[in-house]
């Protein structure tokens, strides 16, 4: 019988217990370690979770011999230092998106994991729902004829203060990392790489961005269009047409409960995909998979996509005049 996956959590927020939760319905995984800022923080969460090992302080987790697989879930600007000391503690990673602040932060991690051997993996965990494998096979399959434009958008009114981490620059706070990641990770992921991309955004007070709306070239020719926002509810949606019809990821895109396609007929038809708990499942079954069959990284998000994103993030901060600690 293959022993259990023993999972490491860093970080106590609302993500870290989400992934919790999904670890729970995951099959062989087990949690057993929590490392957090504080003592307390770790004593919560692991008495939460039923969690046996609660550490205090991060690097308490990289040096600590029970744990084989670390899920980050720490502020987006910890990102990149957190996943190069568990690499450092000879850990595998799956850290969340966004993966690091920058393309230049993004490149020390992924070279250090490849440099030892050890799995690492940006936690774009829409990329492994049964959703988007279907959306990958409808547009493949010709279905919609030649599939040249897409539009998708996630907004939602955000509330706290400068000091609250969506609209702190120190934190990586912003649209655009927190949810305009999703729009351009599934364009990408659906359309192909991106070629050159234009954006335009409200910047807030503290120097992040409130709003951004991006238009991508796909290589192919193929254009999109993405829109994040922490001030407007948006619909959620994500439409791909085509000469012959469209495919909707009906609302919320990133976790579709259905896809619905429309036909130049008239035709329609809307297809249920369910996924596993939460959603969060499906990201770590594929981590164990690779991490047990001694993979570096996964073909269904290998290195190459993440630093591909890190570059366009990049490029739009850079156009729209966001910058963050270390650009």
């Amino acid at each position: 019988m293959t022993d259990p996956v023993r999972w490491g959590i860093l970080g106590t927020g609302r993500i870290a217990a989400d992934f919790a939760n999904a670890l729970r319905e995951t099959p062989g995984a087990v949690i057993a370690a929590v490392a957090s800022r504080s003592q307390e923080g770790a004593d919560a969460f692991g008495a939460q979770f039923g969690i046996p090992l609660r550490l205090p302080g991060y690097e308490a987790l990289a040096d600590c011999a029970d744990v084989d697989l670390v899920y980050i879930a720490t502020p987006h600007a910890l990102h990149a230092g957190n996943a190069l000391s568990m690499l450092g503690g000879g850990k595998g990673v799956l850290c969340e998106k966004p993966f690091a602040l920058n393309r230049s932060q993004a490149d020390q991690v992924v070279a250090l994991a490849r440099a030892k051997g050890l799995f690492l993996m940006e936690a774009m965990w829409t990329r492994f729902l049964p959703a988007l494998a279907e959306a990958r096979r409808i547009l493949d399959s010709g279905e919609l004829g030649t599939v040249s434009q897409a539009h998708a958008d996630f907004g939602f009114a955000a509330a706290g203060g400068p000091e609250a981490r969506l609209f702190n620059p120190q934190l990586g706070g912003g649209a655009l990392l927190d949810v305009g990641i999703y729009p351009l990770s599934i364009a990408a992921f659906l359309l192909g790489p991106v070629s050159a991309v234009q954006a335009q955004s409200e910047i807030g007070p503290t120097g992040v961005d409130l709003q951004t709306v991006f238009t991508l070239r796909h290589q192919d020719g193929a254009l999109s269009t993405g829109a994040c926002s922490l001030k407007a509810r948006t619909p959620g949606l994500m439409t791909l047409s085509g000469s012959a019809g469209h495919l909707r990821l009906d609302a919320p895109f990133h976790r579709p409960p259905t896809l619905t396609v429309t036909l130049a007929d008239g035709s329609s038809r809307t297809l249920a995909t369910p996924y596993l708990g939460n959603g969060y499942v499906h990201e770590a079954i594929e981590a164990q998979r690779c991490w047990r069959a001694g993979l570096v990284e996964s073909p269904l998000m290998p290195h190459e996509q993440t630093l591909h994103l890190m570059g366009l993030l990049d490029e739009i901060r850079r156009q729209v005049g966001v910058r963050y600690p270390g650009d």
